[in-house]
Order: C-alpha cells, then structure tokens, then sequence
C-alpha cells in the first residue's frame, strides 16, 4: 500500500487524539495503577485507543492491532499485510500530575517491514511523522538530519530508575556525556534523538513505547538497538538504546 494513503487518515486521526488529550487533561481524571503504583492508566488512555482502533478498523479492515491498554490480535508475528502498534497517551505519569510532557504514538509495518511511525507531541502541537519511503517531518517540514556526534558531545536521555540503580554501568554513561536528561516519555525523548538535542536515549521500553520512534530514526540514520536481546524487533520488550552512530559506539563499549 502506498504511504500516502496510510498518512492522509493518520493525520486526520491524529488531529482527534490531539482535541481529546488536551480535552482530557482539563478534566477530572480516572486513575488506576497497572503493574506498580507508578504505572499509571487513566480513562484518556483507554478512550483514545478505542477511538484509534475503530478507525483502523473501518478504514484498513484486515490490518492487526497491538495496543498498550489491552487490544492484542491473535498470530501478530505474521508477516502479512498491515500491523499497527498503539500507544494512546505516552507519558501517562506526566499527564496525570504536570498535565505536559506527554505523547501519542503509532507505527505501522507492512509485511513485517517499516513502514511509518507518528509521534504527536500534544502540548507543543508538533506531530513527528515519516519512514523509510518519505523521510522524517515535523508537522509539514521535513527535519534534517543531525550530526553524528559523541557521546562526549551531547547531552543524553536515560531512564531515571537505571540511573539510581547504576543498570548497565549508566552512570559511567551519564559521566562520559555533557549531561543527562529524564523526560518520562518514550515519544518526547524519542524526538530529542530525532532532532538533535539529545545524543542518545536509553530505558527499558514495551514494543508500544518504541516502534514508531524506531521507524523514525531509522529513517533519520540513526541507530536503534536492544542491548540484551540480539532478536530485538517491533514485538519484543527490552533495553533500547536510541543514538547517533558516534555515541552508539561510544555508549555500548561503556555498557559493557
């Protein structure tokens, strides 16, 4: 299928998600933790992933859908046909309490190959869109690539539990860069990396919370890669490193 018929529903769809997000935060909110306390869902979550998975579903009737708040299709391995990964509302903690710095995300593969990824920053009205056969765009302007630089170089993004636990020697990691960073989006820090004002992102991310940041960088030339699972794909949870190639050399030798 081509792309453009993909991304002109996309975009519309999008435009919704962003109007009930924002909608949404002005509200009084339905809580609920998930795995731990800190694992936040609220009834946004579930409302913008339902209106999602209707409209993929009338639109591309065959497609598979895997999203974050509980729709699994069945054999999602399958290389066939169109395969949407959902993630409502990125950030969910920083909705909750700071009503900012939070995201929605889709990304689909066709045939098991990458196909587009869309990251939404809701509050900065900016969506991040593109893949392999189109290029990488924030809103209607096509972004440039960014410098291949070192990890000494620039600032990084890394998940602030690996942090206070020292996970994969991460503090070396932190030391080594000009500083670091914690956002507590998948989608936000993902954009950083995208444009430049992060040299890396590393945290231990569901397929949900990477696949369309993924397509993007790749489209971007920069490297994505799981640290602990050399079969890391668009299904599989695991510690992602999110880099230049430069800072990705850099990063994994400290990572051990």
């Amino acid at each position: 299928m081509h792309w453009k018929q993909i991304n002109e529903h996309v975009q519309v769809w999008l435009r919704e998600v962003s109007r009930q997000l924002l909608l949404g935060r002005k509200q009084e909110l339905q809580v609920a933790t998930k795995s731990e306390r800190t694992d936040l869902v609220t009834n946004i979550d579930k409302q913008v992933e339902k209106y999602l998975v209707a409209k993929i579903r009338a639109t591309f009737p065959t497609s598979k859908i895997l999203g974050e708040e509980g729709t699994k299709d069945k054999d999602l391995a399958s290389s066939q046909g169109l395969l949407w990964i959902i993630d409502p509302l990125d950030g969910t903690m920083n909705y909750v309490k700071q009503r900012d710095c939070f995201a929605s995300m889709i990304a689909v593969y066709e045939n098991g190959h990458e196909k587009l990824g869309y990251i939404l920053d809701v509050t900065a009205q900016k969506l991040y869109w593109g893949g392999p056969e189109c290029g990488v765009f924030c809103n209607d302007e096509r972004l440039p690539k960014v410098a291949d630089l070192s990890l000494a170089q620039g600032l990084i993004d890394v998940s602030g539990r690996m942090l206070m636990n020292n996970y994969h020697n991460v503090c070396k990691m932190a030391q080594t860069s000009m500083g670091i960073r914690v956002y507590g989006s998948a989608g936000i820090s993902f954009i950083h990396v995208l444009t430049g004002k992060t040299v890396a992102y590393f945290s231990h991310l569901h397929p949900w919370d990477y696949a369309a940041g993924k397509i993007l960088a790749h489209a971007q030339g920069l490297s994505v890669k799981g640290i602990d699972d050399s079969k890391f794909d668009m299904l599989s949870s695991d510690d992602v490193l999110v880099a230049t190639k430069n800072a990705e050399e850099d990063i994994l030798k400290l990572l051990g």
